[in-house]
């Protein structure tokens, strides 16, 4: 049987499709970096950012758009370091750039792809559109150094 490429990717798409509906069925599917980033942040509020520096607490705010490539590698990265379990206190609190501009301008922040890091009340360090793996690390290393 001779399969040509138009049938064989409506076969492994097909595939794909099935795979994904048993293992969503079943409850097995993988957790993701980004997909762990988001289970660790909230929105965020001015009233949860000023709890979170009242009880001392590391914070990374993080203004990123939707639509943003930079801001969505952010995360990914963000995503590998909290799998590793560093950090496992930080406060995430992720401040949407096309919604929450004027709070993102009131960060000092002239663009998405933010990262502004506390400690307590204290900003310890803010970077733009960086996204390996050591530059975020240093960053968010910051809000635990003394």
């Amino acid at each position: 049987m001779k399969l040509t490429l138009p049938a064989l990717i409506l076969f492994a798409t097909a595939c794909f499709a099935c795979i994904g509906v048993a293992a969503s069925a079943s409850g097995l599917l993988v957790t993701t970096q980004q997909d762990m980033t988001e289970e660790r942040s909230e929105p965020f509020t001015q009233e949860r950012f000023m709890a979170a520096q009242a009880a001392g607490h590391p914070i990374l705010v993080d203004i990123s758009a939707s639509w943003c490539p930079t801001c969505r590698r952010q995360g990914e990265v963000i995503g590998e370091i909290l799998e590793r379990g560093e950090f496992a206190d930080l406060v995430i609190l992720k401040l949407d750039w096309d919604d929450q501009r004027q709070t993102a301008h009131g960060f000092g922040a002239r663009r998405q792809s933010t990262l502004v890091v506390y400690r307590g009340a204290d900003e310890v360090g803010r970077a733009v559109a960086i996204t390996s793996d050591d530059a975020i690390q240093s960053l968010l290393s910051l809000a635990y150094a003394n």
